[in-house]
C-alpha cells in the first residue's frame, strides 16, 4: 500500500514526532478522504485531494498534533461528500469530527455580506465554532492558506473577495493567536490580489534594495557575531527580511516613500535562556548605540498574543538605523508558531495564556445585545496595544490610545462605572489622557457616583469600555421600561378581576411570550414597557384567547385520552400530572381524582408512593402518542460554555419555551430550560446534543420548576 500514499503524507508520517497510534490515525484519515474525494477535481484540475493533503502539512509545518492533522486530512467530507457527522464520529472519535464539524460551519459562512446584521450573525457563528475547540480556527487557517496559495485559478471578483475576507478575519485571527508564520503569508498573498500593482511595484524595489543591503547586512550580522562571542554568548543570528505588505502598510502610516524605509531587514539574535536574553542586550549596546525610546521590553510584559522578546534600534558605525530582536529558543518557537507552538513539544495548550480567545465569546454576547457594532470586532482584531501597570505592579494590555477610563473597566466594571478621576505615575491627568507604555495607573473611585456619563464614549478606545458604558444605560433603561410593563400588567389584572401571577401562569401569556422570543417574564415587561401591545390590546388577547382556549383544553382532553390507554376502564378524563411531567416513553402510572378522572404520572413519582394502593391503576401509552409534552432540563456549565450556542443546536431538535440561568459562586452556571417535546427518545437526543458542548459538566432531566 505504501507506494499508493503520496510523498507529503510519508513525510509527515516519517518527520513528526508520533507514536504508532498517532501513525495510524492520520494515515486512516487520509485513506478515509481520499476515498471519499474520489473522483473530484480543483480549479487548477488537480485531484481533490490534494488539498487536504496540503492543509495537512501546513498543520504539520506549524507543530500540531495528529488529531488536528486527521482533521485537516477530513475537513472537507461532511460538506464536500455528505458524510454524517455521527459515521465521522463512530470512525475517527468525537475530537475530530467536532473539529471537521466546526471548519465545516466556518467555511459556509460568508463575510462578504453588505448586510450589516448578517454580517454580525456570520462573525457570531465563528466565534462560536471557534469557542468550541480552538483547534477548529488552526485548521481553517490553514485551509485558507492553502485556498490563497492557488487564488490564481479562480476569477478576479473572487480573488478579491477572497483577499478582503483574508485580510480582515484571518490574517488578523493569526496574529492574535501569535501564529505569525501564517499571518504574514496570509497579508502578503491577500495583498498581492487587492492592490497588484502596488504589489508588482514593491516586489521590484524590494528584490532591488536587498541586492543593495545584502552586503553590509551580512557585515552587521559578522560583527555581532563575532563580538558576542567574545563577551561569552553563543548564539544564531539571522536576517529578517520584512514582508511587502507590513513595508506597504508602514509607507502608508508614515507618509514615507519607499526610499525613506531603511529598516527592510532586522538582525534576529537566538540565545539559550531568558537570561541569556538580556545579557545579549547589553553587550549589543555596548557595541552600537541604542536609539532613545527604541527598547521594548516584551520579556517582562508579553504582548496579550503572548509574543515574547527584547527589541532595540540600534545606530551602527555607518549611521544607520538597525532593528535588532533577541530572543531565547522557546521564545522564537512562540514567536513563529504562537498557540501551536505548544502542541510542538507535547505540553499542551495553556488556554488561559489566550485569554482573547475567551474575550471573543464575550464580544458575540454583546453583538446580540446590540451594544458594539461590527466596526468595534473589526479593531478589537487589528488594534495595537499600550502596557501600563497598577500600583502593585499588575500589567495591563490596552489598545493603542487607552484612557484612564479604559484602564478602569479593565479592572473591574464597578470601578469603571464609580470612576472619578486618576493619578498616572504619581500625577492628576486630565480624563482625555492617553495611556503611553510603562505608565502606573491609578483610579480615585467616588462610591456615591450614580454611574458612568454618556460622554465617556468620546474617551474610551476599547470597544469592551464602550460595551460596559452602552449596557449600563440600556440596563438603567430597561429598569425603567420593566417597571412601566409591569404597572401595564397591574392594570390588566385589575380590570380582568386576577393576580398578576395568574395571568403571567397563564397559556395565553406563555403563548405571546413564545411568538414574540421572550425568554423570561424581564423580557416580557420590558416589551410591555416599550409599547409593543397596548392595554385594550392586552384585554382583547384574553378574552378572545378565552373561547380558544376552552375549545383547546376539549382538544386537549381527546388527545390526553388517545394518547394514554387505561386498562379495564373507557371514556374516562385523563389528565397529566404537573409534578412529574410524563412523556411518551417514560413508564407512568395513574390516580384516580376526586371526579373519577384519572391523573398520568411517571412510576417513580414521590406524590404516587404516598398515595393509598386502591387508587392507583395501571396506564401504558397508545402505539402511536401524538402532540407534544412539557418537561424540564438542567444544565450545569462551566468556563467555555456558549448558552447561545446551546440554544442554536437545541432549536433544531426541540421546541424552547423558557430558559432560567444562575450564576454559582464558584463561577460555574445552571441552567434550566422549560421544553416541549413527542416523547422521552426526542428528548435524549436533545441531552446527548448538550452534553457533547465544550465547557458542559452535567445533564439531567428536572421535574416541574
Amino acid at each position: 500500500m505504501e507506494h499508493r500514499i503520496p510523498r507529503k503524507i510519508r513525510e509527515i508520517l516519517e518527520n513528526g514526532n508520533f507514536s504508532d497510534d498517532d501513525k495510524d490515525l492520520i494515515l486512516r484519515a487520509y485513506l478515509y478522504a481520499r476515498q471519499k474525494h474520489e473522483g473530484q477535481f480543483r480549479r487548477s484540475g488537480e485531484p481533490y485531494i490534494s488539498h487536504p493533503v496540503e492543509v495537512a502539512k501546513i498543520l504539520h509545518e506549524i507543530g500540531l498534533d495528529a488529531i488536528t492533522i486527521s482533521a485537516g486530512l477530513l475537513h472537507d467530507v461532511l460538506e464536500d461528500c455528505d458524510v454524517e457527522y455521527e459515521v465521522l464520529k463512530e470512525n475517527f472519535g468525537e475530537g475530530i469530527a467536532r473539529i471537521v464539524d466546526g471548519v465545516t460551519k466556518i467555511t459556509k459562512l460568508d463575510f462578504n455580506i453588505p448586510d450589516t446584521e448578517a454580517r454580525v450573525e456570520t462573525i457570531r457563528k465563528m466565534i462560536v465554532a471557534m469557542a468550541t475547540d480552538i483547534r477548529v480556527i488552526l485548521v481553517k487557517l490553514a485551509d485558507r492558506l492553502h485556498n490563497m496559495r492557488t487564488l490564481q485559478f479562480l476569477d478576479e471578483r473572487k480573488q478579491k473577495e477572497k483577499s478582503l475576507e483574508t485580510l480582515t478575519i484571518y490574517a488578523p485571527i493569526s496574529h492574535r493567536l501569535g501564529i505569525h508564520i501564517l499571518k504574514w503569508e496570509l497579508e502578503d498573498l491577500a495583498f498581492k490580489y487587492l492592490y497588484p500593482e502596488e504589489y508588482r511595484k514593491l516586489k521590484i524595489k524590494v528584490a532591488k534594495k536587498l541586492d543593495e543591503r545584502r552586503k553590509i547586512t551580512e557585515e552587521y550580522k559578522e560583527q555581532l557575531l563575532s563580538f558576542l562571542k567574545e563577551n561569552g554568548i553563543n548564539c544564531k543570528i539571522d536576517g529578517r527580511v520584512k514582508h511587502f505588505y507590513s513595508i506597504w502598510q508602514k509607507m502608508k502610516k508614515k507618509g514615507k516613500s519607499f526610499d525613506e524605509i531603511y529598516d527592510l531587514i532586522a538582525l534576529r539574535i537566538i540565545v539559550k535562556d531568558e537570561v541569556e536574553c538580556y545579557k545579549t542586550l547589553g553587550v549589543v549596546h555596548s557595541l552600537w548605540s541604542p536609539l532613545p525610546g527604541r527598547i521594548k521590553d516584551y520579556i517582562a510584559t508579553p504582548k496579550s498574543n503572548g509574543y515574547r522578546a527584547l527589541h532595540t534600534t540600534v545606530v551602527t558605525q555607518h549611521g544607520e538605523p538597525l532593528e535588532i530582536q533577541i530572543r531565547s529558543v522557546d521564545m522564537h518557537e512562540e514567536a513563529e508558531y504562537g498557540l501551536a507552538a505548544h502542541w510542538r513539544y507535547k505540553e499542551g495548550v495553556p488556554f488561559e495564556k489566550y485569554k482573547w480567545v475567551e474575550r471573543l465569546v464575550e464580544w458575540q454576547r454583546d453583538y446580540l445585545s446590540g451594544v458594539i457594532g461590527l466596526s468595534d470586532l473589526q479593531k478589537e482584531l487589528v488594534m495595537d496595544e499600550v502596557y501600563v501597570f497598577t500600583p502593585k505592579g499588575e500589567v495591563k494590555h490596552l489598545p493603542r490610545g487607552a484612557t484612564t477610563i479604559d484602564f478602569a473597566y479593565s479592572i473591574h466594571t464597578e470601578i469603571g462605572h464609580h470612576y472619578a478621576g486618576a493619578k498616572v505615575n504619581g500625577k492628576l491627568v486630565p480624563i482625555d489622557y492617553k495611556l503611553q507604555n510603562g505608565d502606573v495607573v491609578e483610579i480615585i473611585v467616588n462610591k456615591n457616583s450614580p454611574g458612568p456619563s454618556l460622554d465617556w464614549l468620546r474617551y474610551a478606545a476599547s470597544s469592551r469600555t464602550k460595551a460596559k458604558i452602552r449596557r449600563f444605560f440600556k440596563e438603567k433603561h430597561s429598569a425603567e421600561l420593566m417597571e412601566k410593563g409591569r404597572e401595564l400588567l397591574r392594570k390588566v389584572a385589575k380590570r380582568l378581576n386576577r393576580s398578576i401571577d395568574s395571568i403571567l401562569e397563564d397559556e395565553i401569556m406563555r403563548d405571546f411570550m413564545v411568538k414574540n422570543s421572550l425568554k423570561s417574564e424581564k423580557d416580557l415587561f420590558v416589551r410591555l414597557g416599550e409599547g409593543c401591545i397596548g392595554f385594550s390590546n392586552l384585554i382583547s388577547l384574553f378574552s378572545s384567547k378565552e373561547k380558544e382556549k376552552t375549545k383547546e383544553r376539549e382538544r386537549k382532553r381527546k388527545r390526553d385520552f388517545s394518547d394514554v390507554y387505561v386498562e379495564g376502564m373507557k371514556g374516562v378524563e385523563v389528565r397529566f400530572a404537573k409534578c412529574c411531567s410524563p412523556i411518551p416513553g417514560d413508564e407512568i402510572i395513574g390516580v384516580v381524582t376526586r371526579n373519577n378522572g384519572i391523573s398520568v404520572h411517571t412510576i417513580n413519582c414521590e406524590n404516587v408512593r404516598r398515595m393509598p394502593k386502591n387508587l392507583l391503576v395501571s396506564l401504558r401509552w397508545a402505539e402511536n402518542s401524538s402532540g407534544y409534552y412539557t418537561t424540564w432540563i438542567g444544565v450545569e456549565a462551566g468556563n467555555g460554555f456558549s448558552t447561545d450556542a446551546m440554544i442554536e443546536n437545541l432549536r433544531k431538535l426541540i421546541m424552547i419555551l423558557e430558559i432560567n440561568t444562575k450564576i454559582q459562586d464558584d463561577g460555574t452556571s445552571f441552567h434550566i430550560l422549560k421544553v416541549k417535546v413527542r416523547g422521552r427518545d426526542e428528548l435524549e437526543e436533545a441531552m446527548n446534543e448538550v452534553r457533547k458542548m465544550k465547557g458542559v459538566k452535567k445533564v439531567v432531566r428536572m421535574r416541574r420548576r
